[in-house]
């Protein structure tokens, strides 16, 4: 097998494995706009990075950031409503991040690699900075585990339990922005969002608890990424939106089985 193939598949699961774990807490809290918001800040990162000539994964990380840590102060203040806010930042972060590449003659970016991913061109650094990422998120989440998920239950309960609601939810968000920013390069930033909410909501059906939930959607994400990936070497199709179609595939067919949702 093609050493490209190899290394594709590896960060494919890499980042399927973190999704589903960080996935179950996107569909409990519904925000899934969230990392679609994140997602189209990273445009702008990666514009901003190669402006001021820095590594764009940096520049992406560090936008993603503070797009998550701008939302949670203005969500405080509760002037909007989170919808309202994660539109504004979405579609605003998106639409700066075209104008200043427009602006810099010379930047030279691939935008349908951006918007779609390249999981194909993964390259072993790549790939390390990938698994450090997986790493690092697993490791913050086990940590945060039953904190993540009292808030997520009820966060007014945990707050008078003695939990740090805020502390928590920002940990997660950053967590989101994280594994955004090193995923962009698999499936893109259109198409990222997918890789957290597909698979969980896939697993939602039949788990009968969180931990459950998280192992059976890493695992849905997996397939779908081996499956994304043979479709593509087969029919010649983009695979990072062939990783997508095949986690939709895997969604539809639970759907058809009419099993009782479990948790």
């Amino acid at each position: 097998m093609d050493d490209f193939i190899v290394r594709a598949a590896l960060a494919g699961c890499g980042m399927a494995l973190v999704c589903g774990v960080l996935g179950v807490f996107v569909v409990w809290r519904r925000m899934a706009y969230f990392g679609d918001t994140v997602a189209h800040a990273a445009l702008l990162g990666v514009v901003l990075g190669v402006v001021a000539g820095i590594q764009p994964d940096l520049a992406v990380l560090l936008v993603a950031t503070a797009v998550a840590l701008l939302l949670q102060a203005m969500s405080r203040r509760r002037t909007w409503s989170p919808d309202t806010l994660l539109g504004i930042l979405a579609h605003g972060s998106l639409a700066l991040g075209l104008t200043i590449l427009s602006l810099v003659e010379a930047a030279r970016i691939d935008l349908v690699a951006l918007l779609f991913g390249d999981i194909l061109s993964v390259t072993t650094t790549d790939l390390a900075v990938v698994w450090l990422g997986v790493a690092f998120v697993l490791l913050v989440a086990a940590l945060l585990w039953r904190s993540l998920l009292a808030v997520s239950v009820h966060a007014e309960l945990a707050r008078v339990e003695g939990a740090r609601v805020n502390l928590v939810e920002v940990a997660l968000m950053l967590m989101i922005a994280t594994v955004i920013a090193i995923a962009m390069k698999i499936v893109g930033i259109l198409l990222v969002t997918a890789l957290l909410v597909i698979p969980a909501a896939t697993a939602r059906r039949f788990s009968r608890g969180p931990g459950q939930m998280a192992a059976m959607a890493a695992a849905c994400g997996i397939v779908a990424v081996f499956g994304g990936l043979a479709g593509s070497w087969h029919w010649n199709t983009p695979a990072g939106p062939s990783i997508v179609v095949a986690a939709l595939a895997l969604f539809i067919v639970a759907g058809a089985l009419r099993v009782p949702r479990a948790a």
